[in-house]
């Protein structure tokens, strides 16, 4: 699993949301540098998953619906990305050619999960306050 790009402009919405205000997608892009087709893609998920809300009129906008010390990195990736393991033969609808011929268990694969599992944990960990605290002292 990698971080995509995907990924990375949903942070970055949810940094400039950071500031409890409520924003247009034209300020958010121009603010976070994302692309506004990415923008739109991207708020519609974090819409459904509830982490943020959406106002329609003259002054809507969109603006967090929570808090993000409860939002996890992990939630993002799962919200953003198709799928969040580091290998396809994480996925459940994956048949293992290996294991088919040989007739036993893949050990790369019993490791892999235990790999996955320990890398689940620590995104896990990480809420999206977490990874913007201090974010001025470090510019």
């Amino acid at each position: 699993m990698l971080i995509t790009r995907e990924t990375d402009y949903a942070l970055r919405i949810l940094r400039a949301l950071a500031d409890g205000k409520r924003h247009n997608v034209k300020e958010l892009c121009e603010s976070e540098a994302v692309p506004q087709q990415f923008a739109y893609k991207i708020l519609r998920r974090l819409t459904d998953a509830g982490l943020v809300k959406s106002v329609r009129g003259v002054n809507g906008g969109t603006e967090l619906a929570g808090d993000l010390g409860s939002i996890t990195l992990l939630d993002v990736i799962r919200i953003t990305e198709s799928d969040s393991y580091i290998s396809d033969c994480m996925s459940p609808d994956y048949t293992c050619t290996w294991s088919e011929k040989n007739c036993r268990k893949c050990t790369i694969h019993s490791r892999l999960c235990e790999i996955q599992q320990k890398l689940d944990q620590e995104l896990e960990k990480q809420s999206i306050l977490d990874l913007l605290e201090n974010e001025d002292a470090s510019s």
